[in-house]
């Protein structure tokens, strides 16, 4: 596997083009050192701002869905002989172990695809991108005037900019709180001028303090966007992306409310509407390979597919015939296996996920399951040397995931009916979008059933369920404010299920295990050594790179308070070399 190098900012007047997000994710635009001095040049450049490093494996091997296949666990097949066994299948990297133990990756360089480190440069690559773009619109508006199209540019910049962080600081810091408890929190660098020294000096502040930065580029960004200049809307922030990014900033922050007003503003508030906007499982119907189930998992012309952002990444790699993979017990509750669910019956998994590509590993179901909306796609670079670079392309935001976030926003504010309806939503609606077929097969053949809020309430009130808790009092461990109603708990369960089932692979069960508050463990090694995080967790927060450590940066696990920290450097000076 060819190493990917990535090049950085270096002066406001020049640019090192990225990867461009074309009809093709394999296009590119040309390495040029040219000065950006036309709004078209300027667009261009901010094609090349979108993030392509991937932070998916890291989230997911930090969560709940992953065991370690060297430790005894059960099969997972719930009426199999339940007999401890393990498996001694290889670490795809040695910090793949650092990292399911929660620690930091010492192993791992800027150079390895999926480290913290390969995260951290690329998105602050993109960052750089963005500020690079909005100097130049700066200077070209002082001649021009901010026309219209210099107007959207910088209104995507933003979008992009704010994006970036948002993912930075939902690794490498502590959950958001509240306005107050997170001020103790360390940040991240929020970046907003070009990088044009060397050894330029950051201050990692506060978690409160990015989380305004980031509201702060978002609003604006959504207030001026303008898709008129965008060919392939989807490989950019469209509006729909936009409301889909701002609902999910503010279920992180707990503005209920203004999640219910973003999510409607993409799902619309009659069910005509949002059926149109679900993910299309009728598209699977002809597929026969794992790499035709792929690409439509990725189809930009899918509805529900509201972002895609093109990654050099390995995911697929380390998830697959690995050491880390969702497998065993974990694999019952993250793919819904369960030989009797009150929502299915005789196939012991849930048919949405038959239906939609669901691989297998073996038919041994310990060498880990996994599912082809993360496989990769390669660019040979040389094809006679079998050399070049993966790439998953990663639906950063989708209407399905809307879909639930809207769900839990109004359960919280106390609308418990219309949240309800929305899970129900969820599942209906995924049913009547199977092919002809598929509905005869599951739904006809009375293997899958329509769901109703009595159905959820019953179900999710049995605690001895997967994904299913007595009461969610553990939120009140991030914030005293953090109540969840009992008369909600169960509807909770099942956003806390649609959930993990919904975004397995992507990353996304890390920031919600977080945000609630919930207590997990690994297991590691064929003593099952245990490893437990949860509440306040200063391991919560994916350690920095060891290389910006070494350049003076605060770690993301100190007990630094805020008036003590001084600033620091993103990078060590090897890292500006051209490579």
């Amino acid at each position: 596997m060819k190493k990917i190098q990535y090049f950085f900012m270096a002066a406001a007047s020049t640019v090192l083009a990225l990867t461009s997000c074309s009809e093709s994710f394999l296009d590119h635009l040309p390495d040029e050192r040219t000065e950006i001095d036309t709004e078209d040049k300027v667009i261009n450049l901010i094609k090349s701002a979108y993030p392509t490093s991937n932070y998916q494996w890291i989230a997911e091997l930090s969560s709940d869905n992953m065991i370690d296949q060297w430790s005894p666990h059960l099969p997972t097949k719930p009426w199999d002989p339940q007999v401890l066994s393990h498996y001694n299948f290889s670490s795809y990297e040695r910090w793949d172990d650092q990292i399911f133990k929660f620690e930091p990756a010492t192993y791992a360089t800027y150079n390895d695809d999926d480290s913290p480190g390969h995260m951290w440069e690329g998105y602050y690559n993109s960052i750089a991108t963005c500020n690079a773009a909005l100097e130049a619109i700066n200077e070209i508006s002082h001649s021009t005037g901010m026309t219209p199209k210099l107007k959207a540019a910088k209104a995507e910049a933003q979008l992009i900019r704010a994006y970036s962080h948002f993912i930075l600081v939902n690794m490498f810091s502590q959950p958001y709180k509240n306005a107050e408890k997170s001020r103790n929190d360390v940040g991240i660098p929020y970046v907003t001028e070009v990088e044009d020294v060397v050894r330029k000096e950051y201050a990692r502040g506060n978690v409160t303090e990015v989380y305004d930065k980031i509201q702060a580029d978002l609003e604006e960004g959504l207030a001026n966007l303008n898709e008129e200049y965008f060919t392939v809307p989807k490989w950019h922030f469209n509006q729909n992306a936009a409301h889909a990014f701002a609902a999910r900033f503010y279920l992180y922050k707990r503005d209920w409310a203004k999640v219910v007003e973003h999510a409607n503003a993409v799902l619309g508030t009659d069910n005509t509407t949002l059926l149109n906007m679900m993910m299309d499982y009728s598209v699977f119907t002809n597929c026969s390979s794992a790499d035709d189930y792929m690409n439509q998992w990725q189809n930009p012309s899918m509805n529900n597919n509201l972002l895609l952002l093109t990654t050099y990444s390995l995911n697929e790699r380390h998830a697959w015939a690995h050491r880390y993979a969702i497998a065993g017990p974990n694999a019952r509750d993250v793919f819904l296996i369960n030989a009797r669910h009150g929502f299915w019956s005789s196939y012991y998994v849930c048919p949405i996920a038959l239906v939609s590509g669901m691989c297998f590993g073996s038919s041994s179901n310990d060498y880990g399951f996994i599912n082809s909306k993360i496989f990769e796609q390669f660019e040979f670079s040389d094809k006679i040397a079998q050399i070049g670079f993966a790439h998953i392309v990663v639906r950063a935001f989708t209407s399905n995931e809307l879909l639930l976030e809207r769900a839990e926003a109004k359960l919280m504010l106390g609308q418990v009916d219309e949240g309800a309806a929305d899970l129900c939503a969820y599942w209906n609606n995924s049913i009547d979008k199977f092919s002809e077929d598929d509905y005869k097969a599951y739904y006809e053949g009375n293997y899958i059933k329509y769901i109703t809020p009595d159905m959820i309430r019953s179900w999710y009130s049995d605690p001895s369920r997967g994904n299913t808790f007595a009461n969610w009092d553990f939120t009140q461990q991030i914030s005293s404010d953090y109540v969840v109603p009992q008369s909600v708990v169960p509807f909770m369960n099942c956003v806390n299920e649609f959930r993990r089932f919904e975004n397995m692979f992507e990353g996304l069960r890390f920031f919600d295990l977080r945000r609630w508050g919930m207590t997990w463990s690994h297991e590691f090694g064929v003593t099952a050594e245990k490893y437990e995080i949860g509440p306040n967790d200063p391991r919560l927060a994916i350690e920095v790179p060891w290389e910006t450590i070494s350049a003076g940066m605060e770690s993301s696990r100190g007990n630094v308070q805020p008036a003590a920290r001084s600033k620091y450097v993103l990078f060590s000076s090897e890292d500006f070399k051209v490579k």
